[in-house]
């Protein structure tokens, strides 16, 4: 659910590029969509794969291991998202025959990443911390005694 919480700041992004420019949402743009989608999952997947890696193998609490995941994994992370953005531009601004087929596919690519790329970096961490908070609050009320004198369901 983390992962894919980042994706649609992507697609708001996306869209907001295309109306701005004054673009339709035909087929072009929705596979500059696709594409960003795959780009913006696998960063979510960068910062949380280590996260996850840091509290399972080193023993820290969430918060430390998401601000470790983050630190470590930002400069990949831009990296990645520039590569794509850079490689997106000559689409956009692109001349010549045929540049009308391809400019809504920059478009799409180019705002969907700018700014999937400033949400996700906040976004990530906080919704990865409520996740956490929420599989305690789960394992605490799994573990509770019952009040009719049961025994406690094992987790």
């Amino acid at each position: 659910m983390t992962i894919l919480s980042t994706l649609p700041s992507a697609g708001v992004g996306a869209l907001l590029a295309l109306i701005i420019t004054g673009h339709d949402l035909d087929i072009i743009s929705i596979i500059g969509i696709i594409l960003l989608i795959g780009i913006v999952k696998k960063n979510a997947i960068m910062m949380i794969d280590f996260a996850i890696s840091a509290e399972r193998e080193e023993g820290k609490p969430a918060r430390e291991a998401i601000h470790q995941a983050a630190l470590l994994r930002f400069r990949p992370i831009l990296m990645t998202t520039f590569a794509a953005l850079f490689g997106a531009l000559p689409l956009m601004i692109g001349e010549g025959t045929g540049s009308e087929l391809r400019h809504p596919l920059g478009i799409s690519i180019v705002g969907g990443l700018l700014v999937s790329q400033m949400l996700t970096l906040f976004t990530t961490p906080v919704i990865y911390l409520y996740f956490d908070r929420l599989a305690a609050r789960m394992r605490g009320w799994r573990n509770r005694p019952a009040a009719d004198g049961a025994e406690p369901v094992a987790p």
